[in-house]
């Protein structure tokens, strides 16, 4: 009896599914193809994870706590840390982290090894899809002779394609399903089997020439981003010193315009793992062809100074009023790296944190609805219940990320507040006596 084709199995819903890396990209990715009823493994080297899994246990916040209770009941979804099972998948997916070094160099390692580990059990009809956000050709130069260093041939006996994530944490309008995704195969057969595995879950799959041009469009997407929000940064800062211009209100008329301009905002910096990575990713890569990107990361470097300029308007600020860093009590509202998410992954709080930590801050507490508790080098912190006495107890309350709660309680939390320093604009349209609020990029 011959081998069944992929082709045919994923029509017919007999594929089996492997992620590799149970994350926020992976987890979610399982959850949908096993709520499609392909039976799905995940593979992850964190034993937590896969204990948790294998209860039920939902540990990502974009999935249902119900669904996954209810796929792993029912023997759809479930996980381990065996690469030896790999060998029964139909389709892998790794999904696995890509930081870069205190360098500012790619770190591939995880690639590398969940490729080697996969290759350790590679036969004929398996797809390899990559989603990990990584520099351009790495699928071809880095994952495919990992592939072929078994001696099947790629577009022949097994399948290659590069398909990136776009996970956007706590989006409730688009989801891992309703998201379009962009897939590119090193042969036409793999990107046509890429494109029909994605397509037994997502809505729209989008297909490029090959994993080059897939590698690079996801660059794109968050250098785009990168760029925007670092020409706001550095608007701000202008507007700070100026001292008659608020920001906010110049990128409010901006958008009025209907057409050539799209708003971004500035803010303590930027967190997350693509905005921050991805710029350094494509300039190393870049150097490979003697070729310089200074413009991208220069607004790189912009986004990352932004923690440093928002720790001298604290201390500014504190002077203004009287204070001191080293006897201030300082209280953060929000650690996540954006609104209504528990995602702290280079959170500019924590840099922010610890920049004042190391500038002799030595009372520093903070309030989050979604991170209960956070470890910030040798200091273990637990988020305080946002009471009118813990705001007035506080010397300054800076607030970092806007979660809804904040927005919601703004007008108490500035009744209550001696000293208000406000990076996201939360604090709009109320008024305050002199030197009670400071805007970032803001006189008012």
């Amino acid at each position: 009896m011959g081998t069944v084709p992929l082709e045919q199995k994923l029509r017919d819903k007999t594929a089996k599914i492997g992620i590799v890396g149970l994350g926020y990209v992976g987890l979610p990715l399982a959850v949908e193809f096993a709520g499609k009823g392909f039976n799905t493994l995940g593979i992850d080297v964190d034993r937590k994870k896969i204990e948790d899994i294998n209860a039920g246990t939902n540990y990502i916040q974009d999935v249902s706590d119900e669904k996954l209770t209810k796929l792993t009941k029912e023997g759809m979804l479930e996980a381990t840390t065996m690469y030896g099972r790999a060998g029964e998948m139909d389709v892998i997916y790794i999904c696995v982290p890509t930081p870069f070094t205190p360098n500012k160099e790619p770190d591939i390692t995880y690639i590398n090894q969940a490729a080697k580990n996969i290759s350790e059990h590679l036969r004929k009809e398996q797809l390899i899809i990559l989603k990990s956000t990584t520099f351009p050709e790495t699928t071809e130069k880095v994952v495919q002779p990992i592939m072929e260093s078994t001696g099947l041939k790629v577009g022949q006996d097994f399948y290659l394609a590069f398909s990136p994530e776009r996970i956007d944490p706590g989006r409730k309008d688009y989801t891992t399903a309703t998201t379009p995704v962009i897939v590119g195969g090193v042969t036409k057969k793999c990107t046509m089997l890429a494109k029909l595995t994605n397509e037994q879950i997502i809505d729209k799959v989008v297909p490029v020439s090959s994993p080059r041009e897939a590698e690079m469009a996801k660059l794109l997407e968050n250098i785009f981003r990168s760029v925007n929000i670092a020409l706001l940064n550095e608007l701000a800062q202008l507007c700070d010193r100026m001292g008659n211009i608020d920001i906010w209100e110049v990128v409010e008329a901006a958008a009025t315009k209907p057409f050539g301009f799209m708003p971004f905002y500035p803010g303590p910096g930027i967190g997350g793992h693509c905005i921050l990575v991805d710029p350094y990713y494509l300039s190393w890569k870049a150097k490979e062809y003697d070729f310089h990107s200074d413009f991208i990361e220069l607004a790189a470097r912009t986004n990352e100074n932004m923690p440093f300029y928002v720790m001298d308007l604290v201390i500014r600020s504190l002077s203004i009023n009287g204070a001191s860093l080293k006897s201030a009590k300082l209280l953060f509202l929000g650690v996540s790296f954006k609104k209504d998410v528990d995602d702290i992954r280079n959170s500019p709080a924590l840099k922010l944190m610890d920049l004042l930590q190391h500038r002799g801050a030595q009372n520093i507490t903070y309030n989050d609805p979604y991170v209960p508790n956070l470890k910030l080098d040798d200091h273990n912190y637990e988020s305080y219940n946002l009471t009118d006495e813990l705001i007035a107890e506080a010397d300054c309350v800076i607030m970092t990320t806007a979660h809804t709660e904040y927005t919601k309680q703004v007008k108490n939390i500035v009744k209550h507040a001696k000293l208000i320093v406000d990076t996201r604009n939360i604090t709009k349209d109320i008024t305050a006596e002199p030197n009670k609020i400071v805007r970032l990029g803001s006189y008012k």
